[in-house]
């Protein structure tokens, strides 16, 4: 009989650690799938930025090569 227990006891602890294991995995998922999903936003985001910036007319202000000396110089 004491055989008989010790395997019940083997078990009960693999199906605690199983289960164990499958919740852990389900909240790695969940934590994949939200930074998945903040990725995906960021990139859209990123794309919609460097679209904007491209489209942005230059500024009117000259590059310092082209600017004339000031009157001190």
């Amino acid at each position: 009989m004491k055989e008989l227990e010790r395997l019940q006891k083997q078990v009960e602890d693999l199906e605690i650690k199983q289960e164990f294991q499958e919740h852990t995995i389900e909240e790695l998922n969940d934590a994949v799938t939200e930074q998945q999903n903040a990725i995906m936003r960021m990139n859209t985001q990123i794309a919609f930025l460097v679209t904007k910036l491209k489209a942005m007319e230059p500024a009117n202000i000259a590059s310092m090569n082209e600017e004339t000396p000031p009157p001190h110089y």
